[in-house]
């Protein structure tokens, strides 16, 4: 079964990862770091997915990004785009986020990231393939089959031992013969307040959005033609409706103003998504348009996708018609011809996205999806339930936006969450990884992972489970089911600047990381640790500190009856909680035959 098909050229690696989007990237980045071939396999020849081809530039994070919640990886693609501009924290000055930019500094940073291990030869990138078919062994997945853009270029069959399934829409999912899901599972299914009432409804799949960009040029406007209404405006200007008035997340309408203060006191439509502030980068202010005026929800992207696509470009064409044409204007007139499309900004020949951002992937079918109650509040804590087969890290608000057939958006708050490692493990076949929007998650909780940290997280931690599979000559389920391994591979990662619990006062760079991120994950927050995302570690560790902590240490071990290091210190012992973590981190390393610095077996 190595031997390529007679009409394609074969390539073999340790893993590939097909998909051009920011989990690819970081799935690609973590398995080239772990000292393993990959070769990545991007639809498009821009990697970033949201970032570049998607058109969304402004990244949605949390709110403690600028000191903890993401990986070393991921902050380092953030300094990336900030040194393109000096070192400015916020080149777009966009609201929405505290980093806002054009697309070109997020291929900058990318390809800056990446360089190295393409230098090293552990990493070959296609660009301009798609995947077309597979081949299996039984429950084992040999190859993919990759076809060209160009009518001439031969196939190319990838040969892998891990694939990791990072495409917008999970298009390996069927390919693979994988357990997918799509659309709402329905309120009956798991309880779900957001999900839509009764049985699954695989057809409800959310809004894509085709964005554009647009410079604003008010000395030029007398010489930028408006031209004719493009088709079906008018039906979508009243059905979408074209407004700047949205639904907010409060149930209350917010409503704006083009260029100043909305009369509810909200920041101006302008400045939400813009990625060129003139003002301190010189030349004319430029914004990418994502808003729910141009949110498309008549035909499902993942099962329709280029009718949906050429559907959601001309609704936004019909968007940006209205906005220069009957949008209300500051001073009470209509309509701002000033504003035209830059399409040197968006990267492409007309200035819209080059394909859709999706809110929505085919997602990986498991016998325990993460739900909406696993990411919301819990009392008493400041963090969601613990995942104690933890890969990384996420933040942001189970975020619904208009499902086909079903307009209203919905919304929930979520607490701090992880990304768990089962969630990305294919039953079948054993060797098939979900690395982007399609973990296996409900259409409830998968909106809360689909934002550009989320999506980062769950490509880092299956590129590095992917790795970790290939050294240790295991299924990838192995390595997640078995307790010893586990820890072995978040002791991998957690060394890799990879945040395993919410610790904010412990960040990467900390000597003591690793071991907090280890113990953590493991169950070790008690009490104020367990109320609070500062753990003070510093801080004296009480009776049930200890306890907890040596509990933790031996569940690492997959035996929490065996302690890992006598507890025999008097209850009103200083013992810094800090300390303490290291202490047992180090003697759970050692029981496993590895030291902190030598966890992967790539490595040792």
């Amino acid at each position: 079964m190595n031997q390529p098909a007679p009409d394609a050229r074969a390539l073999h690696t340790d893993v590939a990862v097909i998909g051009s989007g920011l989990g690819a990237v970081a799935a690609a980045l973590a398995v080239a770091r772990a000292g393993r071939g990959v070769v990545l396999a991007a639809r498009h020849h821009r990697l970033g997915g949201q970032a570049t081809t998607q058109l969304v530039p402004a990244l949605d994070e949390h709110p403690h990004v600028e000191t903890g919640g993401v990986s070393a990886s991921y902050r380092a693609f953030r300094d990336l785009v900030r040194a393109r501009y000096g070192g400015l924290a916020n080149p777009g000055g966009g609201w929405v986020s505290r980093l806002c930019f054009e697309p070109a500094a997020a291929e900058h940073a990318i390809d800056a990231l990446l360089a190295p291990h393409i230098a090293s030869g552990r990493l070959t990138i296609l660009r301009g393939v798609t995947p077309r078919s597979v081949r299996r062994e039984g429950r084992h997945l040999t190859s993919v089959r990759l076809r060209a853009d160009g009518a001439a270029a031969p196939d190319t069959e990838l040969f892998a031992e891990v694939f990791c399934d990072a495409t917008e829409a999970g298009d390996l999912l069927p390919l693979a013969g994988a357990p997918w899901t799509v659309g709402s599972e329905g309120r009956d299914a798991h309880g779900e307040s957001l999900a839509l009432p009764g049985g699954p409804r695989p057809d409800a799949v959310q809004s894509c959005t085709v964005g554009f960009v647009v410079e604003h040029l008010p000395e030029a406007a007398p010489c930028l033609p408006v031209g004719a209404p493009p088709e079906g405006y008018e039906r979508w200007r009243d059905s979408q409706p074209f407004t700047l008035e949205i639904a907010g997340w409060d149930d209350r309408p917010h409503r704006y103003r083009m260029f100043e203060e909305g009369p509810d006191g909200h920041p101006p439509f302008w400045t939400y998504r813009r990625l060129r502030d003139g003002a301190v980068l010189g030349g004319p202010d430029a914004a990418l348009i994502n808003w729910a005026g141009n949110d498309y929800a008549d035909r499902s992207s993942v099962d329709h996708p280029e009718e949906a696509y050429t559907e959601a470009k001309r609704l936004s064409a019909a968007f940006l018609h209205w906005l220069r044409t009957e949008c209300p204007r500051d001073d009470g007139g209509h309509g701002h011809p000033e504003l035209t499309l830059a399409p040197h900004i968006a990267g492409t020949p007309d200035g819209y996205a080059e394909e859709p951002y999706l809110r929505e992937s085919r997602r990986l079918r498991t016998a325990t999806p993460v739900r909406q109650q696993d990411l919301e509040p819990v009392p008493g804590r400041a963090r969601a339930a613990n995942r104690p087969d933890s890969g990384g890290l996420a933040m942001y608000h189970m975020d619904l936006h208009s499902r086909i057939g079903h307009p209203a958006s919905a919304y929930a708050p979520t607490a701090p969450f992880q990304v768990p490692l089962s969630s990305l493990v294919a039953a079948e076949p054993d060797n098939l990884l979900a690395a982007a929007k399609n973990l296996g998650a409900t259409q409830v909780a998968a909106s809360a992972y689909r934002v550009h940290h989320g999506e980062w997280a769950v490509g880092e931690a299956a590129g590095a489970l992917a790795a970790r599979s290939c050294a240790r000559a295991l299924p990838p389920a192995r390595i997640v089911g078995d307790r010893r391994e586990l820890t072995l591979l978040q002791g991998r990662l957690a060394a890799d600047g990879v945040p395993l619990a919410w610790t904010l006062d412990v960040p990467p760079g900390d000597p003591r990381f690793a071991a907090v991120q280890l113990l953590a994950a493991a169950g070790a927050l008690t009490g104020r640790r367990a109320a609070e995302l500062d753990i003070r570690p510093e801080d004296p560790a009480d009776a049930a500190d200890r306890h907890a902590l040596h509990t933790a240490a031996a569940r690492l071990l997959g035996d929490p009856t065996t302690p890992v290091l006598p507890d025999t210190a008097p209850a009103d012992t200083a013992t810094r909680w800090g300390d303490l973590a290291v202490t047992l981190a180090d003697r759970v390393q050692h029981a496993l035959g590895r030291s902190a610095r030598t966890a992967d077996g790539a490595h040792a």
